[in-house]
C-alpha cells in the first residue's frame, strides 16, 4: 500500500485533490487508519484515478464522472469520448479564430474611418447571363455567408462541367433579403441557350447604367470594410444606391486568400 503522498506522486495529482475525490466518493482510499486518520491506497487504484483524470480533462462534471466510473468505462469508450471532445475543441478553436478575425476586420474599419478612398470608379456594367445556384444564409456576416456560398460554387462548377458548359468570365454573386435571412446567388457567366433545361438556373442580370465600383484585395473576411468605404463615397459624392449590388470574383479560389481580387459593384443614381 501507498501513503496518500506517494499515491499522489504516482498519479501526478495533488494530495488535496485526492482528499476531495475521497469526500465526493469518487476515489476512496483502500484503507484508512482509524487511529491516525491516514489514508492508504493500492496500486490497482491508479487505474480508476487515470480514468477519473481523463474524464475530468475531457470537460465532464464530477457528477458525470462518478456515473461513468460506476459503469466501469473501458479504454475504447474513453478513446471514443476523447475523439468526440477533440472534435468539439477543434470546432471551438476554429470559431474563436474566426471571431478574432472579425474583430480585427472591424478594428480596421474603425482605423480607416474618415479616410477618403481614391480607387472608386463610376462605370456602366453590361448585362450578363449566369448559370447559378442559390442558398439561404442566416445573415450577411462573412462567417454566415462563407459556409453557404463556397459549397454552392463547388457544386455549380461540377454541374457546369457535367453539362459541358464553359465559364466565360469571372464568377458573380449577389444577394437578396428574404424572411429566412439572406438568399445567396452564386453565379458564373456562360453561353447557354435560352430555354435550355439544366440542373441549375440560367438568369440574365440586367445592365447597370451607373455603378460605383471598388476593387477589394484579399480575404472576403475583410470585404465589409471595403463595402463601407464604397457606401461612404456614394453618399459623400451626391449619389444614392438603387439596390443592385454584385460581387465579381476576378481572382478567387482555394489558394492564398491574400491573392484574391474582388470587385464590388453598386448600382447608383444621382441625387436630385
Amino acid at each position: 500500500m501507498f501513503t496518500i503522498g506517494d499515491f499522489a506522486r504516482l498519479g501526478r495529482v495533488s494530495v488535496r485533490m485526492l482528499r476531495h475525490y475521497d469526500a465526493l466518493g469518487l476515489l476512496r482510499p483502500a484503507r484508512v487508519d482509524h487511529v491516525t486518520g491516514y489514508r492508504y491506497y493500492e496500486a490497482g487504484q491508479l487505474s480508476r484515478l487515470n480514468r477519473l483524470i481523463a474524464l475530468k480533462d475531457l470537460g465532464l462534471s464530477l457528477q458525470q464522472i462518478g456515473t461513468i466510473l460506476e459503469e466501469k468505462v473501458g479504454p475504447e469508450e474513453l478513446h471514443g469520448m476523447l475523439r468526440l471532445r477533440r472534435a468539439e475543441l477543434e470546432a471551438r478553436m476554429a470559431e474563436d479564430t474566426a471571431r478574432l478575425a472579425r474583430v480585427e476586420a472591424r478594428l480596421r474599419m474603425i482605423e480607416t474611418e474618415g479616410v477618403m478612398p481614391v480607387d472608386i470608379v463610376i462605370k456602366s456594367v453590361p448585362p450578363v447571363r449566369l448559370a447559378e445556384l442559390s442558398g439561404v444564409a442566416e445573415s450577411y456576416e462573412p462567417d454566415k455567408i462563407g459556409p453557404v456560398i463556397q459549397p454552392l460554387y463547388d457544386e455549380l462548377f461540377m454541374r457546369l462541367h457535367q453539362a459541358g458548359l464553359a465559364v466565360t468570365g469571372p464568377a458573380v454573386a449577389y444577394y437578396e433579403q428574404v424572411p429566412e435571412g439572406v438568399l445567396v446567388h452564386a453565379g458564373a457567366p456562360v453561353n447557354a441557350e435560352p430555354g435550355a433545361v439544366y440542373d441549375f438556373e440560367i438568369v440574365d442580370l440586367p445592365e447597370i447604367e451607373e455603378a460605383a465600383t471598388i476593387v477589394h484585395h484579399g480575404s472576403m473576411d475583410d470585404v465589409d470594410a471595403t463595402g463601407q468605404r464604397l457606401a461612404q463615397w456614394i453618399e459623400d459624392n451626391g449619389y444614392r444606391s438603387i439596390g443592385l449590388a454584385r460581387e465579381v470574383y476576378h481572382v478567387y479560389g482555394h489558394g492564398d486568400p491574400a491573392t484574391w481580387v474582388t470587385e464590388l459593384q453598386e448600382a447608383v443614381s444621382r441625387d436630385r
